[in-house]
């Protein structure tokens, strides 16, 4: 068994599995049911052919329309928001609130800024 790093949009999870990840629907909030997986009022159909227990992490991608990526090398895989979720944040036009220190260490948030223009520098040496 490895220890692989999930990452379900902000929380960090680790999880147990082979060489390739296979997962449990409840490490991202899915619940089995016997209409589907689902998550708050949200349903959708498993195939018949999915066994219970861990699903393989593309397959769970897949069913619950969310993008995933795998760096097997490193075993972190990461699921991101879903695709109508980020189009809607795109067209409220705001951005999502955030904290970052300034270079004496004191935090600010994004929403301290509401109403002003701000340019946000972001810098990275990778």
């Amino acid at each position: 068994m490895t220890t692989w790093t999930v990452i379900d949009e902000q929380r960090v999870q680790t999880v147990e599995s082979g060489d390739t990840l296979s997962i449990d629907p409840s490490v991202l909030g899915w619940e089995r049911k016997p209409e589907g997986l689902c998550r708050d009022e949200v349903c959708v159909p498993i195939p018949h052919t999915v066994a219970p227990g861990p699903i393989d992490a593309a397959m769970l991608a897949r069913l619950i329309q969310r993008p995933l990526v795998i760096d097997a090398a490193e075993y972190v895989a990461s699921f991101a928001a879903p695709a109508a979720e980020r189009a809607n944040a795109l067209l409220s036009g705001t951005a999502p609130d955030f904290e970052l220190p300034d270079v004496n260490g004191l935090l600010h948030s994004l929403t301290d800024f509401r109403g002003k223009k701000v340019v946000l520098y972001a810098y990275a040496s990778w």
